[in-house]
């Protein structure tokens, strides 16, 4: 609630002068447009200017799917059980025994349902469909979700029994070029929130760690190796970051399974 009231107070504000508020309240520093020099200072430089209709495509966690099949990376996308308007005309008893449920057109709302446990639907129906009538845009002007249509989907349930807990492959692309690689692990509760715990590693495009620490406390890199099928990861990101700037695009490697994630255009 407080959040909203937030988004409320702060949404006569113009796009830059928003931006420009953020960057001091973030950082302590005055963000520079005219000559942005920082990872940041360009990220917020092109979500200022970068108004390509591609990015609504792909920031739209539904319709970016029409985007990867394009791609020719149809056989990467996880399985999809339904697409809605309303929670309400959800019927969950037709669905499999365990599900990820999610929006399309913003950050972290999201469950997993599972049929062994108890489930209030009325809250459920309740927050997914104040959901839907959130503008994501409004709180992180980020452009390339402010003309979504708000769908409720519902997906396969992912599950790693190598790593227990899935493993999210965060790959850095600048002009369709990996340079980096940010992999999470713990990122999900068993609930299918964002989790508190997320634990996060850098690497080199070649998966070479690096004693980088980028927001989030890191992990033994012991515990998760290199997948054999990695070079192919890296090549999907590639493809489908290709037309952008920069572009975050994430992936799963369940047993050598590639599933794709999301696209991110400003991450953090």
């Amino acid at each position: 609630f407080a959040n909203r009231v937030k988004v409320r107070v702060l949404s006569g504000l113009s796009d830059e002068l928003f931006a420009r508020m953020k960057y001091r309240e973030n950082t302590g520093r005055k963000l520079n447009l005219k000559n942005p020099r920082t990872f940041n200072e360009k990220l917020w430089w092109l979500k200022l200017n970068n108004r390509d209709p591609l990015l609504t495509i792909c920031s739209d966690k539904y319709k970016v799917r029409d985007y990867v099949k394009k791609c020719g990376l149809g056989h990467i996308l996880t399985k999809i059980y339904g697409v809605y308007d309303d929670a309400g005309n959800i019927n969950l008893n037709e669905l499999p025994n365990k599900v990820f449920i999610k929006c399309n057109h913003g950050s972290g709302k999201n469950i997993i349902w599972d049929k062994s446990k108890p489930f209030d639907r009325k809250i459920f129906i309740k927050e997914f469909n104040s959901a839907l009538k959130q503008n994501y845009y409004l709180q992180s002007r980020e452009w390339n979700y402010k003309n979504i249509e708000p769908k409720i989907i519902i997906e396969e349930f992912l599950k790693d029994e190598i790593n227990k807990s899935l493993v999210d492959y965060k790959f850095l692309c600048f002009d369709g070029k990996v340079k980096l690689l940010f992999l999470n692990k713990d990122s999900i509760t068993k609930e299918g929130l964002h989790s508190p715990n997320i634990k996060r590693n850098v690497y080199d495009r070649d998966f070479n760690y690096l004693n980088i620490r980028v927001v989030r406390e890191g992990f033994e890199p012991s515990l998760i190796k290199k997948p054999r099928n990695y070079n192919q990861m890296v090549a999907y990101a590639e493809i489908l970051s290709e037309p952008f700037p920069f572009c975050r695009v994430d992936l799963y490697n369940i047993d050598g399974c590639i599933r794709f994630g999301e696209m991110t255009f400003y991450p953090g």
